[in-house]
This record gives C-alpha cells, structure tokens and sequence, in this order.
C-alpha cells in the first residue's frame, strides 16, 4: 500500500544507465514475429508462451524455462537494475529448487512481473490477442495446436503414473498401438522380400517383430526411461539394412538366400547393440549428451525420412489408381478431418493409417474380384521368364502389383506359432558389417535422446536426469540384442512417432503402454495375423511408406522448437546439414556408374549397392566396405555436419534450444521425479553405486 502513495513512493534514478545501442523501431514483420533488432539469444514469452512484443516495458517479465516446460520468473532487480536473463541475482547463485526455481523469486513474479527495490514499477501491459493473419511464435508446446503438441498436465487426458481402470487402459494402449501401426510393421514387408524371403517368411518375420517389440517395450518402462515409449524396429536401421542386404557377397547365393543374409544382420545387430547398451551403461552417453541438441536431431532424424525418396513412388507407380488412392486417403483423414471428434477422440487423426489401409484394401479386393485385373488366358504364378505371350508380357506387371490375390501368405500361416530365438540359424558375425551398425546405433540413441526429452515435457513432472537417459540408451542396446537373437531383421529402439502419437491421443499413461505391449505379445503367437499383415500388397505398403517417412522428416524438424528457429545461426546450420546429406550420398551412390550400365538390383535399391562401385578403392577391402557404405548414408552425413557445426559456432543456449536434464540431487529430493524415473521393486538399489545410470 505504501508503495502506491506517491508521496512515500521512492523515486527512480536520477540519471539511469545508457543503453548500448539505440533501440530500433520494429517494422510490421518484426511485431508479428517478435524479431529483436539487436540479437541477444534470449526471447521474452507472455503466459501464453507465445513470444511478445519487444517493448522496454516488457523486458522484465518471464522467460520460458525449457527445464520446466513453463514460464520461468525473470531475476529479480538489484540496485534499481534488472539482472541480464542469462546471469544469476545474488538470491539465485546456485539452482537448488527441484523445479529450477528459487522461492523468492517465484512469489515476487507471481503476478506476472518482478520487484524492483527502490526502482518505479513497471506498468503491466495488457496480453495482446493477436489477429487471424498475424503469425504466432511458439516456444514451448504449452498450447494445443491443430497438430496436438499440448503443454503437459493441463490437456493430457492421463499422464505417466494414472491408473484410472483396467477398461480405459485397455482401450487406450490398444488405440496407441494401432495409431502406431505403420511403424511396427512395415519394415519386414521391405526387408524380407529385398533378402529374397518367401510370403511365409515374410509372415514369420512379422510375428517375431510384434513379439520383439512387446518385449521389449515391457522391458523398457519397467526398468529403461519408464516413459511411455513403444520400442520396435526403427526406420534408422532400414538403410544399413538394405545396403548389407545388397552387399556383393551376397549375389548369386545358391540356396536359401533369405536365412543366410538374415544370419549376416543378426551378428551385426547384435555386435552393434552391445556397443550401445556399453555406451548406456558405462556412462559415456551422459558426456554425449552435451553434444546433442535440438538443431543436432533435427536434421538428423528429417534425413531418416528423406533418404528413402527412391523406394516410395516409384513402387506406387506400379500401380497407380490403388496407391494414390491410398496417399489421398492418408492426407485427407489425417489433415482435412483431423478435427472431428466421435465420443472425444479425433478417429480420423489418430487412425489415419489403418482407415486408409483397410479402406484401400477393400477396393482393390473388389477390383480383384470383380475381374479389373484379369487378362484372359494370364497367370501370376507362372514366372515372367516363361510367359511366351506378348499380351501377357504387357499386363503382367500390373496384375502382380494390382491383385490382392498374388499373396497366399494368409492361408498358409499356421493358427498357433511361437518366436524363439535363433529360429534363422546361428548368427554370423563380420567386422565391417558391424562397424556400420555401430555407427547407425549411435544415430539411433541420438533419435532417442529427442524422444525422451519431447515425451517427457508432455507426461512427466520433470525431464529426465542424465542417467536416466543413459539406462534408456542402455536397455534399448539390450533390447537389440534380443531383437538381433530372435532375428528380426533390424535393431529395437524407440519409435520417433512416439511423440505425435502421444500429443494426438492425450494418453500418457505408462500403464497402458505395458498393457498394450502384453496383447502385442499374444497376438504375436497368432500366426495368422502375421499372415495376414504380410499378404497387404506392395503397392499399398509403398504408398503407406511415403506417407510414414514424410511424418518421419516432419518429425524430425519439429524438434526445432526448443531452439531459436528463426535464428539465422540454426537456419544454415540445418540447411547445410540437410543439403550435404543429400548430396555428399547421391555423389557416393552414382560414383563408377556409366549410364547404360545394367544393375542387377531394381532401380529403388540401387541407391544402396554403393559398396562395389564407391570412391574409395583401397587395398583393404574392409575399410572400402565401411566408408562406402556409411558415407553413403543421409542420416549419418546430416548428423556428422550437424554436430561439428552446432559444437563449434557460438551461440547462446538459449538460441541453441540447448536440452536442459533434471539434475540429479535436485531430483532425488522432489517425489514426483522419483516416482516418475526411479526403478520399480527395488531394483533401483541396486545401481545406487552406479550413480551415472540413475536418478
């Protein structure tokens, strides 16, 4: 009260400090933006999250906290001068709160602006609602969006520990999973055929890969990040896999190609898993973890998606009016009736790829049955190679890509099959194969990394400490090494669609993550639905594909949002990360390629037959083998340009979105982090030793 009587009222300085540069008047872009004339690496954020105006009068209220994932209260003043954003008061040396924030300061801020002794205080400014056409900045995903990307606790229908009912999880982890369809199965519809595996082997595959990932996902929230995060079999391990796939060693196998090459990934998936559950557990992913940042994953992981331009159309091609058919459905369930609701739950967003599939499917089994795709006196079972006919010649490709019926996968497939491991044979183990997988393991932690932090901010309490996410990485190697000991085909990791998923349906219990992972495990011993998954025909998965990869690379750049994206620091970073990923393969894959040569291998897996024909042409033909292969890969140029070029040119942390992780003596003290990271049935005693893979 005192402070409002003008005449007790304390004045301001008579003469306040100058400041550096004469502040510049924002042009109309600069107020829709919230551009700074004079960069300073840090942005001012209203409640809303949103980046404000920036006025004189609002310098001093609260920065977004990327620890916290909400408003963090701006330093108090001192001596009449408000304290630099990036520099700490004498009442906040050292962070000892667990949330990050001292008490003091939050209860001067909690109205929205900081004490300032002895200084006027500064009028509040009302909150501008900003027009329709203007352009909004997010800095966090505190806001719901059209995409999902919600602020946690506020929006989340069930967060990481609720357990509302057996029926509710139930629905909910069945709806998880089924939203995440795409992604858990259609790696083996690519792999198995390019090993020269049969519709059975192929089914099997399938099988092994639903058992795998309910495993390993149970094995994950129990005792990795214990965030809800579905494991499987990751698109990052799809070009390595394809590229050994076509190694020169493998041509003109006689016998069982598909068990002899399937040997040859087992030992590399396993040796490579293994230097990752080394890096998780040993520590040295906590010392990773400071070179990897928002605008490090970014283009790593946009790369993932973009790599595979080649398989996607070209295959749709082969039949045009089914997969287009099947890309038009995709967009327009999962973007222009992305806001219907039915009973709460927006159907078409969150089962866009099974709606499309199932509704595609049944018009190319009407299409088929109702003879579009019959040529009189044509059978698909007879090889091209004897088909004498010249009619025949001419519709047969279109007859093999177009029928539903080519595929006896389904009836095949017994009703009852168990997945065991080594099931393939005994696995083979090649130094320069498991090199390349070393790397990828490294991409695909780096992957994981983003994924817990996205995750974390939308169902957790807290971020997790360095340790816990070095036990994730850990676990996640061991969960590869079950996925290369029961062979299916690529390493286990966490799904990047986690994250969307999770933002889409609002479900972030961990409860129904393992209850959904348990029926994944059952149906897995039904081998008719492995059957049935491998007899959906090509055209469809490659149109699916072009779809899951596009989400993939969009995914992956959404990362941005923790960093200053518009900063001109990040942009070239990312442009340049994304571009050499591009072309420094494209020159790797087309190097000693004349353009009448004829390939063995179809044009979409030409790309990945780098090693007979690379640049690199030493004597050591083991060292060729690495170099060519991963120099040939876009994921692993975008993340060595990225990392160099994040690491060394300056910049703020908070331009760099730098990842901030609980700390460890800060979380030990506040219950809802331990309850959120801490190892169930004491087994977390257990690693109270080993203090850098735990809280």
């Amino acid at each position: 009260m005192s402070s409002s009587d003008p005449k007790t009222r304390s004045k301001p300085p008579t003469s306040p400090p100058a400041p550096d540069a004469p502040p510049i008047p924002p042009s109309s872009w600069a107020k829709r933006t919230g551009f700074k004339p004079k960069l300073s690496g840090e942005t001012n954020a209203s409640d809303s999250g949103q980046i404000s105006l920036p006025s004189r009068a609002r310098e001093n209220n609260n920065q977004p906290d990327l620890e916290a994932g909400r408003v963090r209260p701006a330093p108090p003043a001192v001596n009449g001068e408000q304290q630099p954003a990036n520099e700490k008061g004498p009442a906040e040396k050292k962070r000892k709160e667990a949330d990050g924030v001292n008490k003091g300061s939050s209860a001067s801020s909690a109205n929205g602006h900081t004490v300032n002794n002895g200084a006027a205080p500064q009028p509040q400014q009302p909150t501008r609602r900003p027009s329709r056409n203007e352009e909004v900045v997010d800095v966090l995903p505190q806001n719901v969006d059209d995409e999902g990307f919600v602020g946690r606790h506020s929006h989340m229908k069930y967060e990481l520990r609720d357990t509302p009912g057996l029926v509710p999880i139930g629905l909910y982890g069945f709806q998880h999973y089924l939203s995440m369809l795409g992604s858990l199965i259609l790696i083996p519809l690519v792999i198995v055929p390019a090993m020269g595996g049969t519709y059975e082997d192929t089914a099997n595959v399938v099988s092994t890969v639903l058992f795998v990932s309910g495993v390993t996902t149970l094995l994950h929230s129990f005792l990795g990040s214990r965030l809800p995060l579905i494991q499987g079999s990751s698109f990052v391990f799809l070009a390595p896999a394809l590229a050994i796939i076509n190694s020169p060693e493998f041509r003109g196998l006689n016998g069982n190609n598909f068990k002899h090459i399937m040997k040859e990934l087992q030992g590399a998936i396993i040796m490579a898993s293994a230097f990752q559950a080394l890096l998780g557990y040993s520590g040295l992913m906590s010392l990773f973890l400071r070179l990897i940042n928002p605008v490090v994953v970014a283009p790593t992981i946009a790369a993932v998606g973009l790599s595979f331009y080649s398989y996607g159309f070209p295959l749709v091609g082969n039949c045009l009016e089914i997969g287009v058919m099947q890309i038009l459905l995709v967009i327009i369930f999962s973007l222009y009736l992305r806001k219907i609701s039915v009973l709460g739950h927006r159907i078409f967003l969150i089962y866009a790829v099974p709606l499309g599939l199932v509704i595609t499917w049944g018009v190319a089994f009407l299409l088929t049955e109702a003879g579009a795709y019959s040529y009189k006196g044509c059978d698909t079972n007879i090889p091209v190679s004897n088909i004498i006919s010249e009619h025949c010649r001419k519709h047969v490709s279109r007859m093999k890509h177009c029928r539903v019926d080519t595929s006896h996968a389904f009836k095949s497939s017994p009703w009852f099959r168990f997945p065991y491991p080594l099931q393939w044979g005994t696995p083979v183990f090649h130094w320069k194969m498991a090199i390349v997988m070393c790397v990828v393991s490294i991409i695909a932690s780096v992957d994981s990394v983003g994924s817990y932090h996205a995750s974390s901010l939308l169902v957790s309490s807290r971020p997790p400490t360095p340790g816990v996410v070095s036990r994730g990485i850990g676990l996640e190697g061991l969960s590869g090494i079950l996925a290369g000991l029961w062979g299916t085909g690529t390493g286990s990791t966490t799904l990047t669609e986690n994250v969307h998923t999770i933002a889409v349906t609002k479900m972030g219990s961990r409860r129904a993550v393992e209850l959904g992972a348990c029926v994944l495990i059952v149906l897995s011993l039904v081998g008719k639905v492995g059957g049935f998954i491998a007899s959906i025909p090509e055209v469809i998965v490659a149109a699916l594909l072009c779809f899951m990869w596009a989400m993939l690379a969009a995914l992956g750049l959404s990362n941005l949002r923790y960093s200053e994206a518009g900063s001109s620091r990040n942009i070239i970073i990312v442009g340049l990360s994304l571009f050499f990923s591009l072309s420094i393969p494209a020159y790797f894959q087309q190097y000693g390629i004349s353009p009448n040569s004829n390939m063995s291998a179809p044009s979409y897996f030409q790309p990945y037959i780098v090693t007979s024909h690379g640049p690199f042409g030493t004597k050591y033909e083991g060292v060729n083998y690495i170099m060519n292969t991963l120099l040939s890969l876009n994921m692993v140029i975008a993340f060595i340009v990225a990392v160099i070029l994040d690491n060394t040119v300056p910049g703020s942390r908070q331009e760099r979105g730098v990842y901030v992780w609980s700390e460890s003596e800060a979380a030990r003290r506040e219950p809802a982090v331990v309850k959120d990271y801490e190892l169930p049935f004491r087994v977390g005693q257990v690693f109270r030793w080993v203090k850098w893979v735990g809280l």
